[in-house]
């Protein structure tokens, strides 16, 4: 769950000021009359009174007003989001929820070494050394955390739920030294790694230990989360860290946190001097720096068990006790070295020197000014860059990578038999069947893993030697099994793109080798396929994987002043390329076409051959009554002109976790919930079942997997009454620090695209709509409200960063997006036309509506800039720059089209399913309808008292006066 942040405290104040002025003003008012109205001002009694009395009486009646349009203005989706009413997960869904998730997870795990067969344990007696394992890694922070409504099973719970008997001299050593894991959150983060030294573990602890059992395991655990990426230097300014001991230090500078802490090492010093089977499991979601393996050999096994969720920690136990057979298989790349990555020294904190008079504030961050990342490493990101430089000779790959991509053991072997291909040129598809022969002794499930290798020209367009095009999870097999496995994929998988050359996709002609592979690195045989001439996806009768308008350059802007990492020579400009930036000064005539909100003016975009929309018209149409229909149907015309400015305003401005009732077209309010691993309300504090991370169900490798836990989605949205889900996020794994990694699935797009697809397509069929998130190029946490501009050539974002979005929408069948903070080049992703109208809309087809991310202003989000872009609502819930402020023609041309894609979105949804529902009224308006009731009986009882009373006083006086009177005497 989220929590509140002091920024958005002081954004609902000022949003809120004019009420809380004019209650103070009338309170002055009220409280000057009291004083000034006195004896010997007024010399009535009665008329003192009165006025007292009314001025009270006015501060009431104002002070309700003032209440009221708070709550019907600025604060309306904060109560209504806050007071809406409370739904929880069926205990059927729970607890297939709970089922599905340990299913994920034990095909997650992923088995990366097991020397002389160490596991499964042999013993059901263990030793379990490392803090973490008292306090393992479920998930992530931010949006990723998990709700406490349900219980966790924590690694030594799904120990002893295996049968393993743990010692619990060494589970008490640990939570005595620490109970709870230093937080790391959006606004500050503590990077303490708790560990107990060595000197602290007795002798006779130590010995007792080796008599309980001769097996020992080793849990390391590092967490990462939404808002902070990990530190590469733990002595970096501003990093806190709190040194386990006094007598050295954790880390030294220059050293990262994904390294072992000098604490950390001891403690393998020490249980590998005193043990002989020892097996490591590293519980985090980032690949880990795992240099040390080679000098202890005692540590026969390792397991990867990425952040498990609620329940996932079941499985680790099985897997240990040999009841679940691993199949997992790396996401991403495992280097022995993390600054030897391409990305390495343009991933961080980078800003501009000249730039100052942008400077904003958030936060996360303070003070800042606009910032920037270079993308210079180009395609080779990831394994695309050490299986091609090791192609090229370019790098010693054994001294380089500790376990390639796509690579995971198994406790039983298997046999991968490749087909005769068959390339049908009329069509397009590539097909072959691969048979998988389990031969080992024990049942168990294997990926096939298919690469291609194009033809490459050196200097000519960029290519990767080694990319993945498809790949396909067996049925669990039982020892002698087969099981036959169809691939199939389009030639045009195998193009890239050109952007200084055709500025299209190109398939060249030449020779591809598709292989069959282990990993991404091991190849188990291979095929030619021939393209006897080059194909170029220019043409509408010719685009690429079915674009509606050819793909061509929308980018070129975003390629900057940058070097980018080439092939050519083999990679002969790796050390200028990849080189740590020395240039922090942004060109002036680039640094014209950077806005923010202290420069942009909507009415100098308005066109003035625009014509005025009708707005308010009575067609009587209902939002219902276009559930199903096209989104081009003559009907949206007549529905849209029904909206008037501020009802389309109310839809735009107010999109935070749900968008609004409007009742001129029977819109009914919708919620929509965060959590890329779960479903939860921030605001009423509900939320479902915790899955394991998307970087869990990446090392799956399973499609159907994903699919059921879209469907689960599907079903838990259901029980929760949401309509949209703010995820799945599928950002690139660019670089290892990444503090959103858990979120995110793989270093690889086609990877991250598949699993995400299949997520969406299985919400979408419970008439669930997924915000397929953060569109694009958010892939550090690190100065993301700076306004970062993010620099890229076209291939790389096409190829790479835009993938998995494209299979999302031409695959999953996605409704709705989450655009990103950063800038694509100069402009802002939110309001980016080319990003999120000519590739989105045009290229890919995409029919639904755009969501910013969470909407703090932050000095650049601005509501009219994002609708003139492309986007359609503002994730806001306190007002800022969310609102629409330009009244033209331009400006309502483009609220009309943001209110279609939104309406058309929800009356696709499953609430209009059954046709058009019942509004509810929120809850806090029935009890402020009973409210003003009751201050209008009250006030109107007061007012009839005080006037009466004051009737009485001058009665009283004028009787006194009469009474006073001389009598007449005749």
């Amino acid at each position: 769950m989220l929590g509140i942040n002091w920024s958005d405290v002081i954004n609902v104040l000022k949003s809120v000021m004019p009420q809380l002025i004019a209650i103070g003003v009338v309170l002055v008012l009220a409280i000057i009359l009291t004083f000034a109205v006195n004896k010997k001002t007024v010399k009535s009694v009665g008329t003192r009174k009165l006025i007292h009395s009314e001025s009270w009486l006015v501060f009431l009646v104002a002070t309700v007003i003032a209440v009221s349009m708070m709550l019907f203005g600025p604060l309306n989706t904060l109560v209504t989001s806050a007071t809406a009413k409370k739904y929880a997960l069926s205990d059927t869904t729970v607890s297939a929820a709970n089922k599905l998730a340990k299913e994920v997870q034990s095909e997650a795990i992923t088995m990366l070494k097991n020397d002389d067969s160490n596991l499964p344990l042999s013993s059901k007696k263990v030793n379990v050394f490392g803090w973490g394992s008292t306090n393992p890694v479920y998930g992530g922070t931010g949006s990723g955390s998990m709700s406490a409504q349900y219980a966790t099973t924590s690694i030594l719970d799904g120990m002893k739920e295996a049968g393993f008997e743990t010692n619990a001299d060494l589970t008490k050593l640990y939570t005595d030294y620490r109970a709870d894991r230093p937080v790391v959150a959006m606004a500050e983060q503590d990077w303490t790694l708790p560990e107990v030294p060595a000197k602290q573990y007795t002798d006779s602890l130590v010995s007792e230990a080796k008599d309980f059992s001769d097996e020992a395991v080793v849990v390391l655990t590092r967490v990462g989360g939404e808002g902070a990426d990990l530190p590469k230097d733990m002595k970096a300014d501003g990093i806190t860290y709190t040194n386990n001991s006094k007598d050295y230090e954790d880390f030294q500078k220059g050293q990262g946190f994904l390294e072992l802490s000098q604490t950390e090492r001891d403690m393998l010093d020490l249980v590998t001097k005193n043990f002989d089977k020892v097996t490591l499991i590293y519980n985090g979601a980032n690949t880990f720096q795992f240099d040390f393996l080679d000098s202890y050999p005692q540590i026969r096994s390792v397991l990867w068990c990425p952040p498990a969720g609620q329940t996932g920690f079941s499985a680790l136990g099985e897997v240990l006790a040999g009841e679940t057979n691993p199949s997992g298989k790396t996401s991403d790349t495992f280097l022995k070295d993390l600054t030897k990555s391409p990305s390495y020294n343009n991933f961080g904190d980078f800003k501009y020197d000249n730039m100052k008079e942008f400077a904003t504030e958030n936060f996360e961050e303070g003070q800042t000014s606009p910032a920037f990342v270079n993308y210079v490493e180009g395609i080779y990101v990831g394994y695309k860059y050490w299986e091609t430089a090791d192609d090229e000779g370019a790098v010693d790959y054994d001294a380089s990578v500790a376990f390639p991509f796509g690579y995971g053991l198994s406790y039983t072997t298997f046999d991968q038999k490749m087909g005769d291909v068959n390339y049908d040129t009329e069509s397009g598809t590539i097909t072959f069947d691969v048979t998988v022969t389990n031969t080992g002794d024990q049942a168990g499930k294997d990926v096939v893993e298919v690469y291609y290798n194009p033809p490459y020209t050196d200097g000519g367009i960029e290519k990767a030697s080694t990319n993945l095009v498809a790949f396909e999870k067996t049925k669990e097999l039982e020892p002698g099994a087969s099981e036959t496995v169809k691939v199939e994929f389009n030639d045009d998988d195998m193009a890239s793109y050109d952007y200084k050359g055709a500025k299209a996709y190109v398939l060249e002609k030449g020779d591809y080798a598709v292989s069959i592979q282990s990993d991404s690195h091991t190849a188990i045989d291979s095929k030619t396929v021939n393209v006897a001439d080059t194909i170029t996806y220019d043409s509408d009768s010719n685009s690429h994987n079915g674009d509606q308008t050819v793909a061509t350059n929308q980018f070129d802007e975003a390629a900057g002043d940058v070097t980018y990492l080439s092939r050519a020579n083999h990679f002969a400009n790796y050390a200028e390329a990849t080189a740590a930036p020395t240039d922090f000064t942004l060109k002036e005539d680039v640094k014209k076409t950077f806005f923010n909100n202290s420069n942009y003016d909507p009415s100098q975009y308005d066109n003035d051959s625009d014509e005025m929309p009708t707005t308010g018209a009575k067609n009587g149409l209902k939002v219902g009554d276009l559930t199903g229909k096209d989104y081009d149907d003559a009907d949206w015309d007549k529905l849209l002109d029904q909206l008037t400015f501020d009802d389309m305003d109310t839809l735009i401005a107010n999109g935070g976790y749900g968008t609004q009732a409007i009742k001129s077209v029977g819109k009914i309010a919708l919620t929509d919930l965060d959590g890329p691993a779960s479903l939860n309300n921030n605001f009423t504090g509900v939320g479902s079942i915790g899955f394991p991370a998307s970087t869990a169900f990446a090392c799956t490798w399973n499609k159907d997997l994903a699919k059921e836990f879209g469907t689960m989605i599907g079903d838990m949205a259901h029980d929760m009454n949401a309509s949209g889900w703010y995820a799945p996020a599928m950002n690139i794994h660019r670089n290892a620090f990444s503090g959103r990694t858990f979120e995110y699935f793989s270093e690889d797009a086609l990877l991250s695209g598949t699993m995400a697809s299949r997520e969406i397509a299985g919400a979408k069929e419970k008439g669930v709509y997924s915000f397929m998130k953060h569109f694009a190029l958010n892939d550090q946490e690190t100065n993301r409200l700076s306004e970062v501009n993010t620099w890229s050539n076209e291939q790389a974002i096409r190829e790479i960063y835009l993938k998995p979005f494209e299979m999302s929408v031409k695959e999953g069948g996605a409704q709705a997006v989450m655009s990103s903070f950063n800038y694509i080049g100069t402009e802002w992703a939110g309001s980016n036309t080319h990003l999120l109208n000519s590739v989105l809309r045009d290229e890919w087809g995409f029919r639904g509506f755009v969501l910013t991310d969470y909407f703090g202003g932050y000095g650049y989000m601005n509501g009219d800039r994002a609708i003139r872009g492309g986007g359609d609502v503002m994730l806001a819930t306190t007002t800022v720059t969310n609102h629409i402020t330009d009244h033209s023609a331009t400006s309502v041309k483009a609220m009309r089209t943001a209110c279609h894609n939104i309406l058309y979105t929800a009356a696709n949804s499953y609430h209009y399913a059954d046709g058009q529902p019942q509004e509810e009224l929120p809850v806090w308006q029935t009890a402020l309808y009973v409210v003003w009731g009751v201050i209008a009986v009250l006030v109107i009882g007061l007012e009839f008292l005080t006037i009466r009373r004051y009737m009485a006083r001058k009665k009283a006086v004028a009787t006194v006066e009469s009474a006073a009177e001389p009598t007449k005497t005749e």
